[in-house]
């Protein structure tokens, strides 16, 4: 009843773009044809989900009834699987060492380190600093705002400035900001807390010379740090029903760290328990880890110190295992046919109702306003039914109101109040990643309606025309996962190479229908030369979006300005196994977490020492770490027990189906799900078969 099933690389596609209309059209269209806010929550028809790769009947089966029937472990780029599977400290870290940021001498003769700074920044800049020294060190209040250096083009010297100064000066904190011609570059220097730190006063706005003095300061390369540690703290990153930016928001909170600190390659599902990898910048291990005992569905552990963070992008996939209960079948031979038929044919590559969002607007619909030019509107898309704003403009009265987890809505509305009627300039105080989400989401939509379309007209034949991956079979495959990956994120970084299939291409078999690929649109990417490259058009048109040319010069907001990428059409799921499982209780775990696990490591060596007589008791971190979750093992061994002693059990017998596998990062399980169920994975559908 287990089956495995090992992906081979796949190759690329690209043909001639058909002619399209000029853009001048689609702008015309654009005030007419506005998309309608969706109150009602998405249906995979919306977002052109609507096919099957095969015709096999599926069977019934509810889809996270527990967040911990879907845990997700990230697959790093290594090939490594990311699990939590230690609290302990580096070798040569004390849980007591407490080397906090900015303790320094700072009471040192800054005349050594001042002739040097004269000879790497010339004397201009070394009487700015030398007299802003001497206020310091007088310790008034006349004036201590930041002082700015001289403008600097090369972005090595400024590099090698701010690292002298966090040398020499430990006390003063430095940043780069930008002139008001939007162009040219300089350091910024203020006084840090700690010793000699105080609070230095701030000015707002612009100032004499016409340097932005109103950005916020990032002090991330102001702190000291021991020269033999790399930069950046690595932790695996464990959560139950949290999301990701979610969980990193409370550990950020309480270690008093700015969001921008930490690094990940992907975010993980909501509704489920996830393992993953996050670096944090200059935080000591011994502080993260003393958060375990205070945090409520998160742990962190198996921590090491690296050179690099993490950035998008930086993974292999991940590995599920995924618990459908209450499964339905008119017999074991037709879930045998369909998990069967799922690891042989795959499932249809769409990208999954998450891509586009849980709120009661879609993130699409966002990013084609912003497509078009459409500021304002995206801004009313994005604050949704914030009715003080949305009715009354009242941007104040609309802050109060707002909960402090919508960074973004709170985002766009303090530039608001900064900015009135600027509505281009609120969008822009949207973090630069959440920005591109909407034009990708756009990107996706589009692609799933031209997978629908490709599969229903020409089902898994392979045909001239169409555009596969080029990739040879050897060791790149491991590249093209990740190209694809990044394609997916970012699309404007990597394009792979596709190619035109023709007729010689099929008389000599040379591909097959897991080879084929359609676009993500951008500048640099080929349609097919057929058929499907019509419907990105069409809808496109429909949407008064050109995908040729761009309706304003905002790169952000235009698909024109990325370049691209390409996407497998047909996904099977990779180290596939499966087993049926029947059980009794609804709320029992029928698959451990790499917490369940670690506590039931943690009990055995406890009970081993107590019978060794080398222990009196476990530590108050054991004893927190093994009560946190009743593990799946335990309340199995019980269930047991019970029988044993001839107790009946008159709960009805229920069947469940367990799923392992392992998916590229783009790839949605929820998509093989619904393959092998043949049902919808919206939140009303699964709703029902959980009731």
């Amino acid at each position: 009843m287990r089956g495995r099933h090992l992906l081979k690389p796949l190759p690329l596609l690209t043909p001639k773009p058909p002619s399209r209309p000029p853009a001048a059209h689609f702008r015309a269209r654009a005030a007419a044809h506005p998309p309608t806010p969706r109150r009602a929550p998405l249906a995979e028809p919306d977002v052109g989900i609507s096919r099957f790769a095969a015709s096999i009947p599926g069977f019934n089966g509810a889809l996270k009834q527990r967040y911990s029937d879907f845990i997700v472990h990230e697959v790093a780029r290594d090939g490594a699987l990311v699990r939590l599977t230690s609290f302990d400290l580096p070798d040569g870290e004390e849980s007591g060492d407490n080397v906090e940021d900015g303790e320094c001498d700072a009471t040192a003769d800054p005349s050594r380190a001042l002739a040097s700074f004269r000879l790497l920044c010339g004397e201009v800049d070394y009487d700015a600093l030398r007299g802003f020294l001497e206020r310091v060190s007088e310790g008034g209040d006349g004036d201590l705002s930041p002082i700015i250096l001289s403008a600097d083009a090369d972005k090595a010297h400024r590099s090698e400035v701010h690292e002298f100064i966090k040398r020499n000066f430990k006390f003063l904190n430095t940043d780069t900001v930008e002139h008001s011609d939007g162009i040219q570059k300089c350091i910024r220097v203020r006084l840090g807390s700690g010793p000699r730190g105080g609070r230095a006063r701030n000015r707002r706005g612009m100032n004499s010379s016409g340097w932005r003095d109103d950005k916020p300061f990032d002090s991330r390369g102001s702190t000291s740090w021991p020269y033999h540690l790399g930069k950046f703290l690595r932790f695996n990153l464990y959560k139950e029903n949290k999301d990701t930016q979610e969980a990193l928001g409370v550990i950020g909170k309480m270690l008093g760290v700015q969001p921008r600190s930490f690094g990940f390659a992907g975010t993980k599902d909501k509704r489920a328990v996830t393992t993953q990898q996050v670096t944090l910048f200059k935080v000591h291990a011994s502080r993260l880890a003393a958060l375990n005992s205070k945090l409520a569905g998160i742990r962190v552990g198996d921590f090491s110190y690296v050179k690099e963070g993490l950035t998008l992008g930086q993974l292999r996939g991940n590995r599920f295992a995924i618990t459908l209960r209450n499964v339905i079948a008119e017999s074991d031979d037709v879930i045998n046919a369909a998990v069967n038929g799922l690891s042989k044919n795959g499932f249809i590559n769409y990208y999954g109702l998450q891509r586009f969002g849980s709120g009661s607007v879609p993130t699409h619909f966002v990013g084609a306003a912003l497509l078009r030019g459409e500021w304002r509107h995206a801004v009313s898309l994005i604050l949704g039914t914030r009715v003080h704003y949305k009715w009354h403009g009242d941007v104040d009265a609309a802050l109060r109101g707002m909960p402090r987890h919508l960074t973004v809505e709170r985002a766009i509305l303090q530039r608001l109040k900064k900015y009135p009627g600027n509505y281009l300039q609120a969008l822009m105080a949207i973090p630069k990643t959440l920005r591109l989400m909407y034009v990708h989401s756009y990107q996706s939509y589009l692609w799933n309606h031209a997978a629908s379309m490709r599969v229903e007209k020409y089902g898994s034949s392979l045909g001239e025309a169409t555009t596969t991956d080029t990739f040879d079979d050897d060791d790149s495959h491991v590249n093209s996962s990740e190209m694809e990956m990044s394609c997916e994120t970012l699309p404007e970084e990597k394009i792979q190479s596709v190619k035109i299939v023709d007729s010689e291409d099929l008389l000599k078999a040379v591909y097959s229908f897991e080879d084929v690929v359609l676009p993500l649109p951008g500048s640099e990417t080929l349609f097919p030369g057929n058929e499907v490259a019509r419907i990105y058009h069409e809808i496109a048109k429909k949407d008064g979006i050109s995908l040729i040319e761009s309706a304003h010069g905002i790169k952000d907001f235009s698909i024109t300005s990325m370049k691209g990428g390409y996407r497998r059409i047909l996904q099977r799921p990779i180290d596939f196994e499966w087993d049926l499982m029947t059980y009794t209780d609804d709320n029992t775990p029928l698959v451990p977490t790499d917490l369940d696990v670690l506590s039931e490591i943690q009990s055995s060596e406890t009970n081993e020492l107590l019978s060794d007589g080398t222990c009196s008791c476990p530590s108050s971190d054991s004893q927190l770490q093994v009560s946190v979750v009743t593990s799946g093992p335990t309340i199995e061994a019980s269930s047991a027990e019970t029988k044993s002693i001839g107790i009946l059990d008159l709960s009805p017998e229920k069947l469940a189906v367990k799923l392992e596998f392992t998916l590229p990062a783009s790839s949605y399980a929820t998509m093989a799900i619904r393959e092998l169920t043949k049902t919808s994975t919206s939140v009303a559908c699964q709703k029902t078969l959980n009731g």
